[in-house]
């Protein structure tokens, strides 16, 4: 006769089967992993966004005072969600937080979203940190003022090329306006998010490929915004990145459909920023390449186990 827990077990099992299903469709015709998603107040909210979007698993970028949020969404979801974990790593103790919570479980270190410059001695400290941890470290790249006393954020890009060869043992992934605005030569500096034809010989293409260190995080505004701007240009952009290029969201709306986002770009309003990264990436490429973009190269880097 069978036991009460087995019969437990069996209808948990039996429970999970639609969503397994569900799951095993693969909207975007094969798993796909959400390199930068950010932990939200409400539980379960971060599963609802990559349901509607049709993100298998997702890393949720986590400032340490949230952590708590990030393992709660890892518990419920434990085959869903990985994470990263960031903090100012000029305040006291900072980097020695980000240090246990990379021991506690987290597998990067970002967001890096300071108002320090890339070369100052405390992210100095947080890029031998990720060498010494043999994690990556996400970092958004702005110099360009949204709002009045908004400042920017990591400033100093131009001569990043520096700290990719002192740094050679750690790995960087670049994010946000200016990392993206430098595939051209061209690049405004009062516009984080500039349109119409690429000047060849941007500093981001040029880094991509000379440095085995960088990667690129393709998500928000400005990843959504590189990508449609002239899509000859990324075309040969992806072919030319296709093993350094990730997929990523940074994507404010509730379901994965658009409700409730609040995008920069005019164009994107109403719309999932992941669902309109994803579908710009298809159209633009071939599905191999899609696949690499959407899942291969984060899984790898990132070591995540599937």
């Amino acid at each position: 006769m069978m036991n009460r827990r087995r019969f437990l077990e069996i209808a948990a099992a039996a429970a999970t089967l639609p969503r397994l299903s569900a799951q095993s469709e693969f909207p975007w015709g094969g798993p796909v992993l959400d390199i930068h998603l950010h932990p939200r107040r409400a539980p379960d909210t971060c599963f609802a966004h990559i349901e509607g979007s049709g993100v298998t698993k997702a890393v949720l970028l986590t400032n340490v005072r949230d952590q708590d949020r990030a393992k709660g969404e890892i518990a419920a979801h434990p085959d869903r969600f990985v994470w990263f974990a960031a903090t100012d790593p000029s305040q006291p103790g900072g980097v020695e937080q980000i240090r246990k919570a990379l021991e506690g479980g987290a597998i990067g270190i970002g967001e890096v979203k300071t108002h320090l410059t890339a070369d100052s001695k405390d992210m100095h400290r947080l890029y031998d940190l990720a060498a010494e941890m043999n994690v990556p470290i996400t970092i958004h790249f702005q110099e360009v003022i949204h709002f009045p006393g908004e400042g920017n954020f990591n400033e100093g890009y131009r001569n990043f090329d520096k700290i990719l060869k002192a740094h050679r043992k750690t790995t960087f992934i670049g994010h946000a306006d200016f990392f993206w605005a430098n595939i051209s030569a061209d690049v405004p500096m009062d516009n984080g998010y500039p349109e119409g034809k690429v000047k060849p010989g941007g500093l981001t293409d040029k880094w991509l490929s000379d440095y085995p260190n960088l990667y690129g995080d393709m998500s928000a505004n400005s990843g959504n915004n590189a990508l449609s701007r002239d899509p000859d240009f990324m075309r040969g952009f992806i072919v030319r990145h296709q093993t350094k290029l990730m997929f990523g969201c940074d994507c404010s709306c509730k379901d994965g459909h658009g409700t409730g986002g609040s995008p920069i770009l005019p164009r994107l309003k109403g719309k999932c920023v992941a669902r309109d990264t994803l579908e710009l990436c298809k159209g633009l490429t071939t599905p191999e390449v899609f696949r690499k973009i959407t899942w291969d190269n984060g899984i790898k880097l990132l070591k995540i186990p599937t």
